[in-house]
């Protein structure tokens, strides 16, 4: 009898200051401890080693596909916004076996906020300890799980990675 490997999925939500960060193991989802963002390559450290430790066989990576009305200023395009978090994910060290998935992340701290049931969980989520990007990375965990999961996974081709691809 053949003792299967439980399926771990990390979720992130890359932001400028903080990473919100989510695990599931066998389709059980939690938020983990936000990453603070003093520089990228201090978060990169960070995050590769959270990899390593987590034998994560999925790792999805919230990126915008869509621009909300005022969320993003000239400065910060859709396209400079998806062009940075593929560099973050660039910048770490991925483990061969791992799969990594880019997802559309459009309006998940919105939906995050809307599952707080309480103002003074609204409240706590808007202050910067980073509680609200690991809650939007748990919804995009969760989409992943509900709409991707029981899918056969795709190999397809990136310049950073052969084993990324973009999912909306």
């Amino acid at each position: 009898m053949e003792v299967q490997t439980p399926k771990i999925v990390l979720a992130l939500d890359i932001g400028l200051k903080r990473i919100g960060v989510a695990k599931a193991i066998q389709n059980i989802a939690l938020p983990l401890p936000p990453i603070l963002r003093k520089n990228r390559n201090q978060a990169a450290k960070e995050i590769s080693q959270l990899l390593l430790d987590s034998k994560a066989n999925v790792l999805v990576v919230g990126i915008p596909m869509q621009k909300r009305d005022s969320a993003l200023t000239d400065e910060d395009s859709l396209a400079t916004m998806q062009k940075r978090i593929r560099h973050f994910v660039g910048l770490l060290t991925i483990p061969p076996h791992l799969e990594v998935i880019f997802l559309d992340e459009s309006f998940s701290s919105f939906e995050a906020l809307q599952k707080l049931e309480d103002k003074k969980s609204r409240k706590k989520a808007h202050s910067k300890d980073g509680s609200l990007d690991s809650l939007a990375a748990l919804v995009i965990l969760e989409r992943y799980l509900i709409n991707f999961d029981r899918i056969p996974q795709s190999n397809s081709k990136d310049e950073n990675n052969d084993k990324q691809s973009t999912r909306n």
